[in-house]
């Protein structure tokens, strides 16, 4: 069954951002900022790239949609980063509805006449590295469900909230459901919705879901830069640097290298 996942860089939608802007070019320019940029860099290489590389399953494809506004620069070290990791597609697009963009994009890259099984996921967090093949299995081992209706979604709600910087990896584990990583569909053929046309955390308002929480399956990304800490009266998370033995962990688990971390992060 054809696996999708799906990533947006920076892309300036229209909607989709819990920061607002007053417009489109405001908004470019803020997605843009050198300062920003750097960040998100950072997180993709160190963070979100690694797992995707390592998966057990590698057979599934990779959108990363970017604006047609992305500097060249900025295209071309993106480019670069994905170079070693052939299902990845860059997706270039003007602003536009956010949701609908996204299907559009998706959609685009899909067998219509086949079930699919998409994946949405941002470019600061990490699945583990056997995550596509968890997913083929939670969709076999559900086969029933997901013939009966024309969307069912997957929920792995156990994992990681980390923050990378130049002395490691600060992290603590956490069990929180619809958090929108590690989160999955099956979608019937011919069905155009996807998983990106709705909310994350409120996928089971609108589809049967399947949580499972007996694995540690992601890491959401925690930075000054997330969209969710942009607003105000938002505390900051205090997160423990992990020890030998968690850092042990996030190699295995993840495919993330403290050390890789470290020297990312140590760069002016």
């Amino acid at each position: 069954m054809q696996v999708i996942g799906f990533c947006r860089f920076s892309y300036p939608a229209e909607g989709g951002f819990q920061v607002e802007h007053a417009s489109i070019a405001e908004r470019i320019a803020y997605l843009y900022a050198p300062e920003r940029m750097e960040a998100r860099f950072r997180l993709f290489e160190t963070i979100c790239l690694p797992a995707l590389k390592a998966q057990t399953d590698p057979d599934f494809e990779f959108l990363i949609l970017v604006g047609e506004a992305m500097p060249k620069a900025l295209r071309d070290r993106l480019a670069a980063l994905v170079s070693d990791l052939p299902q990845a597609r860059i997706v270039a697009r003007p602003p536009g509805r956010h949701r609908k963009v996204c299907q559009e994009v998706i959609n685009a890259a899909r067998d219509m006449e086949a079930p699919c099984l998409m994946f949405r996921h941002d470019d600061d967090d990490a699945v583990a590295v056997n995550f596509v093949e968890r997913l083929r299995a939670a969709a076999s081992d559900c086969a029933a469900l997901t013939r009966a209706h024309r969307m069912v979604g997957f929920d792995w709600n156990r994992g990681w909230i980390a923050r990378p910087g130049s002395e490691g990896i600060r992290a603590e584990p956490t069990v929180t459901p619809y958090w929108g990583v590690a989160q999955a569909a099956a979608v019937q053929p011919g069905v155009r919705l996807t998983l990106m046309n709705f909310a994350h955390a409120r996928i089971n308002q609108f589809m049967p879901t399947v949580t499972f929480t007996h694995e540690e399956m992601y890491v959401r990304g925690h930075n000054d830069h997330n969209d969710s800490r942009q607003k105000k009266h938002v505390k900051p998370v205090d997160l423990p640097l992990l020890d030998a033995e968690g850092e042990a962990l996030f190699r295995a688990r993840f495919a993330i290298d403290a050390d890789h971390v470290r020297r990312v992060y140590g760069r002016r």
